[in-house]
């Protein structure tokens, strides 16, 4: 597969805003706003810095399945802390897919200089990806019957 977009070129085009929670939230109050916004992640700052990352996952494996509470459970217990993947803006959109497959992540916080500049979801490269290859179908097929 083959692709020319950035992660920067993506983020221009979704848009940059990113719903997080804080670490001392409880993972009710993280879930409820996952709802509210219609997204399976947040990012989680802490002094407006990037700590970890919580998800419909960690909540499913780390909250129901271990019976804890999610009213008394704090954000920090569960998130997705070690070995954070990140991406910058000017990683490839293909070499970002790899990572997140290999990493068995959906969610790719965006971070330049230490700052949080966007998140990306494997829903977001997939679509970029098709959108890609339909305009370079649509160019092909312009070519075939000399309508370029």
């Amino acid at each position: 597969m083959h692709s020319t977009g950035t992660i920067g070129a993506l983020l221009q085009q979704k848009g940059s805003t990113v719903w997080s929670t804080q670490p001392d939230a409880t993972v009710y109050q993280a879930i409820e706003l996952m709802a509210e916004k219609g997204v399976g992640a947040l990012a989680v700052l802490e002094g407006g810095r990037l700590v970890g990352m919580f998800s419909e996952r960690d909540y499913t494996r780390k909250v129901i399945l271990k019976g804890k509470s999610s009213r008394t459970t704090p954000v920090r217990e569960i998130m997705s802390d070690h070995d954070l993947v990140v991406a910058a803006p000017g990683d490839g959109i293909v070499a970002s897919m790899d990572i997140m497959t290999e990493r068995r992540v959906r969610h790719l916080p965006v971070v330049e200089n230490g700052a949080l500049l966007g998140l990306v979801s494997m829903g977001d490269l997939v679509k970029w990806v098709m959108s890609e290859q339909t305009a370079a179908i649509e160019q092909l097929t312009r070519y075939v019957m000399g309508e370029a």
